[in-house]
């Protein structure tokens, strides 16, 4: 009886195997010879290149010191360091021997040419929504790029995590595919925006936390996480900053790095707006701004910016005169010449912190990344620098951070912040 129990066991791990197998299993598609770029007409790669902006395709694509598109740039998971792969059309070691339908497949189903599935760190939960035309012109726009031979890093995932079949569970129980299907009670503007934010611009794969699988929590869509060392804010009403994420706001902020009332693009939201959405229209802008101040929830909110300001100008008048305790005078001497906004007008280029997300997050990460390595001409204002004070002890930028947060806004106090600046410290830039 006993072994007839272990042989029907055994019986049932193979077929369950085999049949994971074939519901895994994607077939390769043939290899082209690489389409001359004269092939694609001139308007289409145009286009490619916008929707390519707005993907931070290159950001994603270009390691550090390398040529563009040409891969190998590190993103850190819970499941290791995968690289970013070769999306010139390179024949060798990049996409130059993809078909159209090859890299469709890619884009709306997370399969590659050779049938492999794709990690989910290639969004293509997000790049599903993509309409055909709009793939098409991608795919116009990479096949006439410089094509660049790079062979692809080696991942640092483990095993079984590495075994790529095992992504079509995952995909069975995390992903959904299909074009964007718009609000019919929204209008154009708002459903182009929508189109944008969770498409191609993948907005949420950065700003809305993930489960223990690396699968976006859409319960919690937009609700802010850790990326990259750093913390994205929620893009929701829950966003601590006094000031709503308004219109006008964010089309500034998405057009020039700069938000009067919020501060200065940094970290990975530098490339971002910089390098990638740089490339839209600003009809895309503008309509990116309306999705997200809805998502924000900004209009039911705007009651509350006045009584903010007059808090954040009243704040700012209490290091004006001689100083006593010993994180005022810190303040006064590395920050207020620049933050100072005592003649009544705020100045964008010198971020009031009472405003500053970065001062009213639950976790200080970002403040303290700020004050430890600044922020570089290139990201934030175009030509604006903010220096670092890394030279600063973890206990003065303990005690600096202490101080904003309990004279710049009502949140409680954060804890064991001298542990929070060395961890951040450790990281490095």
């Amino acid at each position: 009886m006993l072994k007839r129990i272990v042989l029907g066991l055994i019986v049932v791990v193979v077929v369950g195997i085999v049949g994971f197998g074939v519901f895994a299993w994607r077939p390769a598609i043939g290899k082209i010879a690489p389409p001359a770029p004269a092939a694609f007409a001139p308007e289409m790669v145009a286009r490619g290149e916008v929707l390519a902006g707005a993907g931070y395709c290159s950001t994603c694509h270009t390691t550090k010191g390398g040529q563009p598109f040409a891969g190998g740039y590190p993103m850190k998971t819970g499941f290791g360091t995968i690289y970013s792969t070769n999306i010139t059309p390179d024949a060798k070691t990049g996409i130059g021997t993809w078909s159209e339908a090859a890299f469709r497949r890619a884009m709306h189903q997370g399969v590659a040419r050779n049938g492999a599935h794709l990690f989910p760190a290639f969004p293509y939960d997000h790049f599903t929504k993509l309409t055909d035309a709009d793939v098409s012109a991608l795919y116009a726009y990479m096949m006439t790029r410089t094509a660049v031979e790079a062979p692809a890093k080696r991942n640092s995932v483990p095993f079984p995590l590495n075994i790529r079949a095992l992504q079509a569970g995952w995909k069975l129980l995390f992903f959904h595919p299909g074009r964007f299907e718009p609000d019919k009670a929204k209008s154009a503007e708002w459903n182009r925006g929508a189109y944008l934010a969770q498409g191609v611009s993948h907005c949420g794969a950065c700003h809305t936390p993930r489960n223990a699988l690396g699968a976006e929590k859409r319960d919690k869509a937009y609700a802010g996480a850790l990326i990259d060392n750093w913390i994205a804010p929620p893009l929701t009403a829950a966003n601590p900053s006094p000031a709503p994420w308004d219109r006008a706001e964010l089309v500034a902020y998405l057009r020039t790095g700069i938000s009067r009332y919020h501060g200065v693009a940094a970290g990975p939201m530098a490339p971002v707006v910089h390098d990638g959405l740089i490339k839209l229209p600003d009809a895309d802008i503008q309509a990116l701004a309306v999705y997200l101040a809805d998502v924000d929830g900004a209009a039911a909110r705007a009651s509350s910016l006045a009584p903010a300001l007059r808090k954040a100008a009243a704040a700012d008048r209490l290091n004006v005169g001689p100083q006593t305790l010993p994180a005022a005078r810190l303040y006064t001497t590395a920050c207020a010449s620049c933050h100072y906004n005592g003649v009544g007008q705020l100045n964008p280029l010198r971020p009031d912190l009472a405003l500053n997300s970065a001062v009213n997050l639950d976790d200080p990460t970002n403040l303290i990344r700020v004050v430890l390595y600044g922020v570089s001409a290139k990201d934030g204002a175009p030509g604006v620098v903010m220096p670092s004070f890394n030279r600063f002890s973890d206990a003065d930028v303990a005690e600096l951070a202490s101080y904003l947060r309990a004279t710049r806004t009502d949140k409680p106090a954060w804890p064991n912040l001298d542990k929070k600046v060395a961890a951040v410290r450790a990281q490095g830039r």
